[in-house]
């Protein structure tokens, strides 16, 4: 039975190991994330710009056809001042003269400013752009590099699947149920071991009978506390 006891011991240090190697992977698929999402942020930045751009540009164009119409319309104001008649008719005129030169000016004003912005917005989008150059450079690195990474981890872990096999393949079923059991809430403390007359699961002292059968090893003994399978280290069986 001292034999059983060893492998369940070893078979929860290899299910401890295999367990710790989807943390391994989720962090280094982060990295990974992390990179991608920042690419993906510049991306929808970049697209917000062209949109903004667009639409300033087509707010330029606007002023600059209502500038043409305003200018034809000084055109026309101009021709009917030459033949003016009355002077009503050229206070009329003259009014409408200097409200198209007001909205000229405003125009004008405003294209300034379209192009003010639109040329600002340029600026920005050409530094979004070249960042994401140097972050899709540093994300075909990081791939690489966690391609390598994940390789390695993958290897590493089929050997240590092999080794479960081969080990699960010596134990006897019935025992192996009993193990699985425990692990389905115990996890990676399904087995235990215990110190100074101690359960390292749930850290109750257990009472001397048990402790005894532990020392022995000739049955798998569980902690009467907490339900882990036991067993002696090698220290506290020189002590």
């Amino acid at each position: 039975m001292k034999q059983f006891i060893e492998q369940l011991v070893e078979l929860s240090k290899i299910d401890k190991d295999i367990d710790a190697f989807e943390p391994k992977i989720a962090e280094i698929r982060a990295r990974l994330e992390k990179v991608e999402k920042e690419k993906r942020t510049i991306e929808t930045a970049i697209k917000q710009l062209n949109d903004e751009i667009q639409e300033c540009e087509l707010k330029k164009r606007k002023n600059e056809l209502h500038l043409q119409e305003l200018a034809e319309k000084l055109e026309e104001l101009s021709k009917k001042s030459a033949n003016v008649k009355t002077e009503k008719e050229a206070k009329a005129i003259g009014l409408e003269e200097e409200i198209a030169k007001e909205q000229i000016s405003f125009a004008n004003e405003e294209i300034a400013r379209l192009e003010n912005l639109c040329e600002t917005k340029l600026e920005e989008k050409e530094a979004l752009e070249n960042q994401l150059i140097e972050i899709e450079e540093k994300l075909e690195k990081i791939k690489e590099s966690v391609e390598v990474e994940l390789k390695e981890i993958e290897d590493e872990r089929t050997k240590v699947f092999e080794k479960k096999q081969e080990l699960v393949s010596k134990i006897p079923q019935k025992i192996l149920a009993f193990y699985e059991k425990i692990r389905r809430w115990a996890g990676n403390s399904a087995v235990v071991p215990v110190k100074k007359q101690a359960c390292m699961g749930c850290f109750m002292k257990i009472n001397d009978k048990t402790f005894s059968k532990v020392i022995k090893a000739e049955e798998i003994v569980t902690c009467p506390h907490c339900g882990r399978i036991l067993y002696l280290e090698k220290e506290e069986e020189t002590v």
